[in-house]
């Protein structure tokens, strides 16, 4: 029998389907949790794109290196999120929590991610550039026409093909840290979730392209804001479809 107050469900790391008008929730604790420590989190957003850009402009190993990261630098804004649902004051340093804790999970689902990118950057490198050389090569305006549609075909693939790699990361880092799961459970797990909330996150992401649009307009420094916003939400996110998390 029941005794009150009913304790929370454990976590087991299945989903559940929220309605679409839950992202507006996600971003409203998203700016709250960023209002809590504003400077922190700028100097945060600051250390994370001077890591990731500073590494991706290294010729190349730089982009692959900077994507073996991401998965870690992403932990450590998220346990600054729990630090603040705990009622603690979140520190610079907590972006590097992913270099203490479940650091292994997390080196294998930047792995995961570098392979995933390479893979496609290969495909639509060859696909795009055969297209190209082979306009080129026919030297007339038809060839130009076959170039042109064969590096949009190639744009088109390379987006077709970074969503499920986005939908299997999204969680994966928040599930790997705070949940102890390994990396390929995690994987699957986030992009269940994605796909079981298909419409939320399909509406989340047409909104997040609108304030990346503006956040890109001063000098791209709205990003510093946004940046820690998303984390927030990300956060947020995963509590309301991880029940127990």
């Amino acid at each position: 029998m029941d005794t009150f107050p009913i304790p929370p469900p454990a976590f087991s790391g299945r989903c559940r389907a929220v309605p679409p008008g839950n992202i507006f929730d996600w971003l409203r604790q998203g700016w709250a949790v960023f209002m809590v420590t504003p400077g922190a989190w700028i100097a945060m957003t600051v250390l994370f794109a001077v890591i990731f850009f500073g590494l991706s402009i290294v010729p190349l190993i730089g982009r692959f290196a900077a994507f073996l990261l991401s998965p870690l630098l992403t932990a450590g804004l998220l346990a600054a999120c729990r630090r603040i649902e705990r009622g603690e004051t979140p520190e610079i340093p907590d972006l590097f929590t992913g270099f203490r804790v479940a650091t292994s999970n997390l080196v294998m689902l930047g792995l995961a991610l570098a392979v995933a990118m390479l893979a496609i950057f290969v495909l639509v490198t060859l696909l795009g550039g055969g297209s190209l050389a082979g306009g080129l090569m026919m030297g007339t305006p038809s060839g130009f026409g076959f170039a042109f549609a064969g590096m949009l075909l190639a744009l088109l693939l390379s987006l077709v093909l970074t969503v499920p790699v986005a939908m299997a990361l999204c969680f994966a880092p928040a599930l790997v840290l705070f949940n102890d799961m390994a990396p390929l459970p995690a994987l699957r797990a986030s992009f269940d979730a994605c796909l079981t909330n298909a419409l939320p996150f399909l509406v989340f992401g047409l909104i997040v392209l609108v304030l990346g649009f503006f956040a890109a307009l001063p000098l791209g420094l709205g990003f510093l804001v946004l940046m820690p916003v998303l984390a927030g939400a990300l956060h947020a996110a995963y509590r309301d479809v991880f029940p127990g998390s």
